[in-house]
């Protein structure tokens, strides 16, 4: 243990001790059933006499903080009544520096912090708030044996940083680009960065291309841990409207002409969270308008490979031909989301800059886990991971979509994704997503609420369903669930 001993102090040392190991074990920083240092132990680390650490340790139990077990040691007390929550009540104690960060972080992403902490605690809830994949497809067993392979083949190579001055392990860049240029975006190993997933690879662009002040366009609704990473850089964030095939151009020109904005951030295939496409025409009118007012897109295609009906549209990196586009895409989603994997391709003398800004962030991403993705995946395999993902997301689709046909109330209408994670539903005039939140966690369901989607204070009456992370019964019964809850409420407003 690291103690701030005061040895000038007038205070006695056996009771500083005991200030900082009340405090710490009040405030459960050191848990119930914790071991304490043997006396011995902890009198040798801090240069103290072992006498003012039992002296302490006595003060303590005698506080009801700690118990002596015979043979076995000192342990944390479980406390008679829970402690109660200070979260929130130690305002005007902090220093005024942090008492200005309360204030800095946009409402209804605090509002997502707290409730996901909530929900954390409860195990028992069907969830469709998150934005992830299912972890239970990837096949676990062949991945160890693939780890276990690459540590033999190449120790202690597997355990550093690797080169991390040409954007990553070389072998996996190589498998991106094919993988890439199958789908039809034509690459080279040398423009691919290997990110710690692709909300480092949006951070990275975003920093280098953006300071405090300018104007970044982006689809009303759309990403939301989007929205507040531009927010904290002291960006502008402008929402162009969108229908159901994506932004829409004209919409787009006017912000381009009137707000000349460094960067468009845009997910034109499978959005977050409305789960549209956008038409090829208003992907080659988007390049077009880029190009003629001199700003980059940031393409974030983060589940474009999970479609399960419709027709292919090309990325729009596939139709960039002079360096606008940069693109963004990620193995979370596809494949298991603890990996933290993802990469950008980019072309031009913006490739240097966003390496260089990664060895700054953190230097590099994990070289073992990219020699193992890079021997794990081959072209053949991710494509055969990929095709039984979406036969399994669809059924997951379908059964959403058919249990909120039979379910869901008059007035309540929602969107039929052609792919990705998520369906998109509004409720019944008048009802609030942040009110109905509370009715369905009390019935065993929760929702990402839409506001924390949209670039301004719109979209209340919107929720984000994911259909991807829970089996068909336990979709069938969350829907059930919520739909409870939403005529609960329709009946609190009169509806």
């Amino acid at each position: 243990m690291r103690i701030p001993l005061d040895r000038q102090s007038s205070t006695p040392l056996y009771q500083q001790l005991v200030a900082f190991l009340q405090a710490q074990i009040e405030a459960g920083a050191i848990p119930p059933d914790t071991r304490l240092p043997a006396s011995r132990e902890l009198a040798g680390s801090l240069g103290i006499s072992r006498l003012t650490v039992t002296n302490a340790y006595a003060e303590l139990e005698a506080l009801g903080l700690v118990v002596s077990r015979a043979g076995s040691g000192t342990y944390v007390a479980y406390p008679l009544v829970p402690p109660p929550d200070t979260n929130g009540q130690m305002e005007g104690h902090w220093p005024l520096w942090q008492e200005d960060l309360r204030y800095r972080m946009y409402p209804p992403t605090q509002n997502d912090f707290r409730q996901r902490r909530q929900e954390n605690q409860n195990p028992t809830l069907i969830s469709f708030r998150d934005g992830l994949g299912s972890v239970n497809l990837f096949a676990l067993d062949e991945f160890r044996k693939t780890m276990q392979m690459v540590l033999r083949r190449d120790g202690a190579a597997a355990l550093g940083y690797g080169d991390y001055t040409s954007g990553g392990y070389p072998g996996l860049r190589e498998v991106i680009a094919h993988i890439l240029s199958n789908q039809g975006i034509p690459t080279h190993a040398d423009h691919v960065l290997i990110t710690s997933g692709s909300q480092q690879a949006i951070s990275l662009v975003a920093r280098l291309l953006l300071q405090r002040g300018d104007t970044v366009l982006v689809e009303s609704p759309t990403y939301g841990a989007g929205l507040d990473l531009f927010r904290s850089l002291g960006a502008r964030v402008v929402g162009v409207p969108m229908d159901e095939e994506g932004m829409l151009m004209d919409k787009l020109e006017t912000a381009l002409r009137t707000t000349h904005p460094r960067l468009i951030y845009t997910i034109p295939t499978f959005q977050n969270p409305t789960g549209r496409c956008m038409c090829t025409p208003r992907r080659r009118e988007m390049i077009a308008l880029a190009n003629h007012y001199n700003v980059p897109i940031l393409e974030d295609d983060f589940v474009g490979d999970l479609r399960y009906e419709g027709r292919a549209q090309p990325a729009l990196k596939a139709l960039d031909g002079n360096g606008t586009v940069i693109y963004v895409n990620t193995f979370s989603k596809v494949l298991v989301p603890g990996l933290r994997i993802g990469y950008l391709v980019a072309d031009g003398p913006v490739y240097d800059q966003l390496l260089i800004h990664k060895w700054l962030n953190d230097q590099s991403t994990s070289e073992l886990l990219q020699r193992a993705l890079e021997a794990y995946i081959t072209v053949g395999r991710y494509q055969a991971h990929l095709r039984r993902v979406c036969q399994v997301y669809r059924a997951r689709r379908d059964g959403m979509l058919a249990a909120l046909q039979r379910y869901m109330p008059e007035g309540t209408t929602w969107s039929r994704p052609q792919g990705g994670l998520f369906i998109w539903l509004q409720l019944p005039q008048q009802m609030a997503a942040a009110d109905l939140l509370p009715l369905a966690q009390a019935q065993g369901v929760t929702f990402a609420p839409g506001a924390f989607y949209f670039p301004d204070e719109d979209g209340f009456d919107y929720i984000r369903l994911n259909f991807t992370t829970q089996t068909p019964e336990r979709i069938e019964t969350g829907i059930k669930r919520l739909a409870k809850a939403i005529r609960e409420q329709m009946t609190r407003i009169g509806n």
